[in-house]
């Protein structure tokens, strides 16, 4: 029984979650073409910043119910950020030549990413 509530918490978190990543595309730019992909950066950026979040409560002491980090971390998130889709428009940028546009997304994507998650466990703190 504790095994399908789990999942029916990732599951729920990951619905929620993919609709989020999909209202947050119908207000950002796509950056279709050769354009910065705002809108995948956007949500890989906020994913981890709420993800550094969970985990920082989660090491407090007395923490976030494991249920509410199942929910929120692997389910949320999970749903919210993608790498398949930030993997998939570097090929793109690579088959179209812009190899420059593929150096800035990815570093850009690991330093603000990692900045975001370092500032969730930041805020966690007593």
């Amino acid at each position: 029984m504790k095994t399908f509530l789990d999942c029916l918490l990732v599951g729920c978190g990951s619905f929620c979650g993919g609709v989020s990543r999909f209202l947050v595309a119908r207000v950002l730019p796509t950056g279709g073409g050769a354009g910065f992909p705002w809108t995948t950066f956007a949500v890989n950026v906020a994913g981890c910043l709420l993800l550094g979040l969970v985990a920082g409560l989660s090491g407090r002491a007395g923490g976030i119910d494991p249920r509410l980090r199942l929910l929120l971390a692997t389910g949320f998130c999970g749903g919210f950020t993608t790498f398949s889709t930030f993997m998939d428009e570097n090929a793109a940028f690579l088959r179209s030549g812009h190899t420059a546009m593929i150096a800035l997304y990815v570093m850009a994507s690991l330093t603000v990413g990692f900045a975001a998650a370092l500032l969730g466990h930041h805020l966690t703190r007593p």
